[in-house]
């Protein structure tokens, strides 16, 4: 290993493969402009050309080749003066094409990259930038982001901007004097993070691939809808059948069967943009990312929840209102303290839902501090402290009084009625009256815009430079699918739709979440998007490059806030293939048990987008592959298969015999125990048609449900 320290005026030669090179750390030209807002009260503009005063002084403390998982350069650093720290992963020269990819999250505390990250960017021909996002000026909590001591715009862009551009300098030395590519892409937070950068850099970056993407007031009206409507649905277990409805074969009538209260929580949820087919896993459901931002309401708004159980217009002050029911507000005291885990026995519980419960400090050196949604173990009358309270833990003792409450997470179920923001924020406009005046009482200030900021660096403003690509999932819970047309509209809005049609893309991942499937039950039901984010990364680094025009946004319509695309892939457009499958001809199928059905499909993907690579049959709808209990015979008009990709999670590769961007296949079953069953045919696009890559592998499945009767004795 090769250690560096880059000092003024000393000249550092390199020779490890890659070809000699040689640089000075003194600069020979004349010294460039400091970075500054482009007019009062903006954040800081930061171009090609100026220097950000806090991250202008760069080092390198290792450099050196390595070899897994691929052969690469290493060089790791940081900016002097602060915690921010880089690392750049750089393919050898014959690799290289003169380019850069580069992560962004707030949640991305290491600048060391994914070894699968390293390997997709070498085979892109592009070297690899990543960065703590300033380390200890990287706030985490919400207290720590609102506590004015952190400039939310270094960790929102300056410090990916600051490490962007010293990747240049030493590219250069490298691999010699040549324009460098480069292309910033983040998901969720980093959605909006890659935006801001986008809309308050100038040259930094050329292309931009944010997906799944939140609007300005998506915290925390998203998540708080949701832990309203699991509330008033699990109350008598009608979840199961909402799914039902909702799941292939189906009434198709999700409110069937529900009271009023009910229809209204499913109703408002899906009216804010929740998609219901994200209910699938409501067994397990939480609030999600709530955890991460629930507590800017009580810093910016800390008599919300007062007001909420007191004043008229909120759901708290009714008496009669199944929240107040759910209301549990219990005194006992500590009786004991463990460690190892940090836990603390009590005198006694409480009953009832504790989901979102509290435990407050009431009395002694803790007292008025909240332990938010500690883990409790009634049964021996214990919460575990978190690692990140230890001192709380250390300030209670023995005798002091606490109180489990869950008024505030009860109360924020709906906040979002009450801190409406904008019409052009959709989701939200059914909290209005006809006369477009707000139906509950309103806050004083508006959360999200303020949570998005601090997040960012600023709020999404569609001022975007550059090309961009944006991807969102159809079936995201957390950021909803209609805030990525809400971006598209900002753009146009203040672009102009000439401007957006000739540098911006949208398109939309059907059967795709937030993150990727986890677990063999999502891995039926939801794709990666991953495939389909290193395609667009691809197409936009060939659209700024040569000119290549990526294929066009998907067609979609939004009704209600819900997203709907088109059937067909041609019609759909976008990149992803689609799903086709027919049981006996329909969705749906009845039959008795040993009795064969018949499967068909057709899986297209949109004109120029690449070639179905892989197709997968699940027949049982289950991580298991089909044993005794099961007779299948995939059929095919092809001959001889050309790929028979490992069997996963229960999936059985069918045969393909040459990748074509259209493929039909068959196949028979035999169900032997009486059930209801959701078979799923997953296919795989790629961009080139090439089945032995891994990346870039564009996925969709479809599903139908076959019910098997018990055979009649005859």
């Amino acid at each position: 290993m090769r250690k560096l320290g880059i000092v003024a005026g000393i000249v550092v030669t390199f020779a490890a493969g890659m070809g000699i090179f040689a640089w000075s750390a003194e600069a020979q030209t004349p010294p460039r402009p400091e970075c500054a807002p482009a007019a009062p009260g903006d954040p800081m503009l930061v171009t090609a050309n100026c220097v950000d005063a806090h991250l202008k002084d760069a080092y390198t403390d290792i450099d050196e080749m390595r070899s897994t998982p691929v052969p690469h350069r290493y060089v790791h650093g940081g900016f002097k003066g602060t915690d921010a720290k880089f690392s750049f992963y750089f393919p050898l020269k014959e690799q290289y094409q003169g380019r850069f990819l580069q992560p962004t999250h707030q949640l991305q505390t290491s600048e060391n990259a994914a070894p699968a990250n390293i390997s997709f960017a070498v085979a892109s021909g592009a070297y690899w930038v990543q960065t703590n996002m300033g380390g200890s000026e990287n706030p985490t909590t919400a207290a720590s982001t609102l506590s004015g001591k952190f400039d939310p715009s270094i960790r929102g862009y300056r410090v990916n901007a600051a490490a962007a551009k010293h990747s240049r300098t030493i590219a250069a030395q490298m691999y010699g004097a040549h324009r460098t590519y480069g292309y910033l892409h983040g998901g969720s937070g980093g959605a909006y993070q890659t935006i801001t950068s986008a809309e308050y850099t100038i040259g930094v970056w050329d292309g931009f691939v944010p997906y799944v993407l939140g609007s300005p007031n998506s915290i925390p009206g998203n998540f708080t809808a949701r832990i309203h409507a699991l509330r008033v649905l699990r109350q008598r277990n009608k979840l199961p059948a909402i799914m039902d409805a909702i799941d292939p074969g189906g009434s198709g009538d999700m409110y069937a069967g529900l009271n009023e209260e009910e229809k209204g929580a499913l109703q408002e949820v899906t009216r804010m943009g929740f998609p219901p087919r994200g209910w699938w896993n409501h067994a397990t459901l939480t609030g999600g990312p709530l955890a991460l931002v629930a507590d800017y309401v009580p810093l910016l708004d800390p008599t919300y929840v007062d007001d909420f159980w007191s004043k008229p217009g909120y759901l708290g002050s009714d008496p009669k209102s199944s929240v107040s029911a759910a209301r549990i507000v219990h005194a006992t005291k500590i009786t004991e303290k463990l460690t190892g885990p940090n836990r603390l026995v009590l005198a006694n519980m409480p009953t009832g839902d504790l989901t979102g419960i509290d435990l407050v400090i009431k009395t002694g050196a803790a007292a008025k501090q909240r332990v938010s949604t500690p883990a409790i173990n009634v049964a021996a009358r214990a919460v575990t402290i978190a690692n990140g309270s230890v001192a709380l833990y250390n300030n209670v003792q023995s005798g002091d009084e606490v109180a489990f409450d869950n008024s505030q997470y009860l109360a924020l179920q709906t906040f979002h009625r009450h801190n409406i923001p904008t019409a052009d924020m959709y989701g939200w406009n059914q909290f209005r009256r006809p006369d477009g005046t707000p139906a509950y009482p309103q806050r004083a200030v508006l959360v999200g815009p303020i949570g998005a900021a601090n997040g960012t660096g600023a709020v999404n403003n569609g001022k975007f430079k550059g090309k961009m690509i944006l991807m969102q999932s159809l079936m995201d819970i957390d950021a909803f699918p209609w805030q990525a047309d809400w971006y598209r509209k900002k753009a146009e809005e203040s672009q102009g739709a000439k401007y957006v049609a000739d540098n911006f893309r949208l398109w939309f991942t059907d059967h795709a979440q937030h993150t990727a499937p986890v677990g063999a039950a999502a891995d039926l039901r939801t794709v990666s998007y991953q495939g389909a984010l290193q395609h667009s990364l691809r197409d936009v680094s060939a659209w700024v490059e040569r000119g290549v025009q990526p294929p066009a946004s998907t067609s979609y319509n939004v009704v209600e806030a819900q997203v709907e695309v088109p059937p067909k892939a041609d019609v759909r457009k976008g990149i992803q293939p689609v799903v086709d499958l027919k049981v006996n001809g329909g969705v749906r199928a009845e039959v008795a048990a040993g009795q064969p059905v018949t499967f068909s499909a057709t899986i297209e993907v949109p004109r120029n987008t690449g070639k179905i690579v892989a197709v997968e049959w699940n027949f049982e709808g289950s991580s298991a592959k089909g044993g005794a209990a099961a007779e299948s015979s995939p059929t095919n008009p092809a001959a001889s298969p050309v790929l028979r990709e490992p069997a996963e999670s229960g999936y059985a590769p069918a045969e393909l015999a040459e990748m074509k961007p259209s493929v039909s296949v068959n196949a028979t079953h035999t169900y032997l125990q009486p059930g209801t069953y959701f078979p799923v045919l997953r296919a795989t696009s790629q961009r080139e048609g090439d089945p032995k890559t891994p990346f870039a592998r564009v996925q969709n499945l479809g599903r139908v449900r076959v019910v098997v009767k018990q055979r009649e004795n005859r």
